[in-house]
């Protein structure tokens, strides 16, 4: 007996989830931070500061999306921290930025689509983009 097979759209997804490196950046933080306290997350920033001067020398800077979406989301969170009270450790489950991210993705695809789909079609109306 076969496992039967993802349809078109699951495989699409699956695909650009592969393919977004800011976003496979993004979520290789998160549960990397998750359970940290604002000592421990800057310890790795200052880390992935240092790979990302490193790096800077052997990658052509455009090519390397993923590092930078995680040293961004690094000082993100460490910035969340900061701005909380002692001794709080990171949960992605209590991160507003995590929470309406996984609200937009669990949107219909219609909903998700819209507003790239109207600011398209602005554009073409006027010429250029808004």
């Amino acid at each position: 007996m076969t496992a039967p097979r993802r349809s078109l759209a699951a495989r699409a997804a699956a695909f650009r989830e592969m393919a977004d490196q800011t976003r496979i950046g993004r979520r290789s933080v998160r549960r990397r931070a998750e359970g940290m306290t604002a000592v421990d997350v800057a310890q790795a920033l200052e880390d992935a500061r240092f790979l990302a001067r490193r790096d800077a020398g052997h990658e052509p800077p455009a090519d390397d999306e993923r590092g930078r979406a995680e040293l961004a989301e690094w000082e993100r969170i460490g910035r969340l921290l900061a701005t909380a009270a002692a001794d709080t450790v990171y949960s992605p489950d209590s991160d507003d930025v995590v929470r309406a991210e996984r609200a937009a993705a669990a949107a219909p695809p219609d909903a998700r689509d819209a507003e790239p789909r109207e600011a398209a079609r602005r554009a073409a109306d006027d010429g250029g983009p808004r």
